[in-house]
């Protein structure tokens, strides 16, 4: 009886092993908003990291957190890194790429709760006026991240903050 039971649990396990090892290495999260305010307002919001302070989701989960900026003031080769609560983690985020008012692109370093790497963007686009801008993040799960995403939905843990920053994003620039 017994060995029956530990070969039911063991074609489990490797079932679910072998689920797991058959959901999608990459991951995206995007969301787009559309401000009343010129590209170039809405892109130094995003170019000039120490400003994200003033919009960020995170910022406002742990007021506390510690950041530290190195590199130029904005663009390329800027650089933050924080250190924060469980829900902020702790990492870094550089500028990789900008190119004004059409994008800014980054390399994100998570340290804590988890090592990760991954990319974001802010791509910009100017509507007359209105700047239409989307918001994304890409990376690669590995076995253990993928059997995390069985059970929690990066779209929707980092979704909800992304439009959190949008629409703090759009408090600033529609304001002037």
């Amino acid at each position: 009886m017994l060995v029956k039971i530990l070969i039911g649990v063991a074609v489990v396990v490797l079932a679910l092993a072998a689920f797991v090892a058959t959901r999608p290495s990459e991951f995206s999260v995007s969301r787009s908003a559309t401000f009343a305010a010129p590209a170039p307002a809405v892109f130094a919001q995003v170019n000039e990291l120490k400003k994200w302070e003033a919009w960020s989701p995170w910022a406002k989960k742990d007021p506390q957190a510690k950041s530290s900026y190195a590199g130029p003031a904005a663009g390329a080769g800027a650089s933050m890194s924080w250190a924060g609560n469980k829900e902020v983690g702790e990492g870094r985020m550089t500028i990789v790429e900008s190119s004004a008012n059409a994008l800014v692109r980054f390399k994100l370093e998570f340290f804590k709760p988890f090592a990760a790497t991954n990319s974001a963007e802010f791509a910009f686009k100017d509507e007359g006026g209105r700047t239409a801008v989307t918001w994304t993040m890409r990376g690669h799960n590995n076995f253990v991240a993928k059997a995390m995403c069985l059970v929690f939905d990066m779209d929707k843990m980092v979704g909800g903050d992304f439009e959190a920053g949008l629409a703090g994003i759009k408090s600033i620039v529609e304001k002037k």
